[in-house]
């Protein structure tokens, strides 16, 4: 099996220039959760009155070519094509099969150059010629061997381009925007938390991860961001938005951090957040843009034990170590907050920053508060018991649990205890603590526990509907 490994010349080809004036550009791209990107491209376009092709070069590779649109002054659009097969050594000679190219082979002893016209008869695993009256196949060897194509095939394109036929009442030069969408863009929001325990405080910085594998660059760009999951029909997106959005009803404590650079500024259901300043988005690139500095916002460490029903545990369950802080105006937050990871260090005895976990956070509107599980307590359990349990009905159960919350820590901690399983009609008969109906399912205690002491904390509820 032989490859075709040469180098491909093109003889009397025409690349024209590019159909987009430079004067008057204005390039915009807003991107979304979803790998999918909105461009608009404002550009001055040189068109002729009557119908012409004009062709846009330099648009994503990834193009959905169905969300085009061409909007300028007096002008119809009558056909568009997106040209993508692009232009390489081996589509050039796929194209030849059936024509006849020059083959230009080099005598590596003397330099001698030997000219021959060929015609391609095939290009499966490799390529077949016919030379004169022979059949040769182009080899991989040490001869220097090069093909002459005297032009490019009508459907080969050395970049990705639109074309669009257009109507024009007038001629003249005129602003045209040329929006669509595209997959191959997207986005996400990372944050840096260092806590600090004794103060009760938190400093943030905020990143947004721009990844661009369209196909093509855009360069000095007005980026925006839109966070909210879009629903996409017909592929795998709007099952994961249903189960998103599934997630989200199921969850009890919402999970982010921080502030946006410029506000975001409503858009339908949908936040809407701006870059500062122009950026330029290559193609294969991976670009981080600060969004959020923020310093000495409210926040405090705490210890999180849920039951999603009633049972017991054999063994104490650990704890889940928590930083919680409201997303309110008072704590020097109060902004609507995309989607991203939250990483959380710590000081150590010497003061230097250690990572101690990280959680994955939904979008979460202002007024909402925010609980990022960082890891697993060791020295801080809860051992639940199911006492007794009885049928009052046929919907409804009393329950007598019992929780021994115990810390081994040298110093006093408070351990949140939610119980779930509740239900519309669910109610506390008695507790050996006050609780908090946090929703229709869900109770809360907050029990305080010595240093390496332990607290029982009781109570008798009735579930159902």
């Amino acid at each position: 099996m032989f490859r075709l490994s040469l180098a491909a010349s093109v003889a009397a080809i025409d690349l024209a220039a590019p159909a987009w004036g430079a004067d008057g550009q204005k390039l915009s791209v807003t991107i979304y959760n979803s790998d999918i990107a909105l461009v608009q491209d404002v550009r001055s376009l040189d068109i002729p009155a009557g119908r012409s092709r004009q062709e846009f070069r330099d648009v994503s590779a990834r193009i959905r070519p169905e969300t085009v649109s061409l909007s300028a002054a007096g002008i119809g659009i009558v056909e568009q094509n997106f040209d993508f097969d692009l232009l390489t050594p081996d589509k050039l000679m796929e194209k030849a099969v059936g024509k006849q190219v020059q083959i230009v082979r080099i005598n590596p002893g003397n330099g001698a150059q030997v000219t021959e016209t060929a015609t391609v008869l095939s290009v499966n695993e490799g390529v077949v010629l016919r030379v004169g009256d022979k059949i040769e196949v182009l080899r991989a060897d040490d001869i220097p061997t090069r093909v002459i194509f005297d032009r490019i095939p009508d459907n080969l394109r050395a970049r990705p381009t639109l074309s669009v036929t257009v109507d024009s009442q007038r001629a003249g030069v005129r602003p045209a925007t040329l929006s669509y969408l595209t997959n191959g863009l997207s986005w996400k929001a990372d944050y840096v938390a260092l806590f600090e325990e004794k103060a009760g405080t938190l400093d943030i910085q905020g990143w947004v991860t721009l990844t661009n594998q369209s196909g093509v660059e855009y360069p000095m760009a007005d980026v925006q961001l839109v966070a909210g999951d879009v629903n996409l029909i017909g592929s795998e997106q709007e099952y994961w938005n249903r189960e998103t959005r599934a997630r989200a009803a199921r969850r009890v404590a919402a999970a982010q951090p921080q502030q946006m650079a410029q506000g975001p500024q409503s858009l339908a259901d949908y936040y809407l957040y701006t870059l500062s300043q122009k950026t330029t988005v290559a193609q294969n690139q991976t670009k981080q843009v600060s969004l959020i500095d923020l310093k000495g916002a409210t926040g405090r460490k705490t210890y999180l034990y849920r039951s999603y029903g009633f049972e017991s545990e054999e063994q104490p369950v650990s704890a889940d170590v928590v930083i919680q802080f409201a997303n309110t105006d008072a704590t020097g937050l109060g902004h609507q907050l995309p989607a991203g990871i939250v990483r959380v260090y710590v000081r150590d005895q010497a003061g230097e920053p250690k990572f101690v976990g990280e959680n994955r956070i939904d979008h979460t509107p202002r007024g909402m508060d925010v609980s990022v599980k960082i890891g697993d307590a060791f020295d801080v359990t809860v051992q639940p018991t199911v006492v007794s349990s009885e049928k009052i009905s046929r919907t409804r159960t009393r329950y007598e649990m019992a929780y021994v919350v115990r810390n081994a820590r040298g110093a006093p901690a408070t351990v949140v205890v939610r119980q779930g399983g509740l239900g519309r009609e669910g109610k506390v008969a008695k507790e050996s603590l006050p609780s908090k109906r946090i929703d229709a399912y869900n109770l809360g205690w907050e029990v305080p526990v010595p240093a390496s002491g332990e607290t029982r904390l009781t109570a008798t509820i009735e579930t159902g509907w």
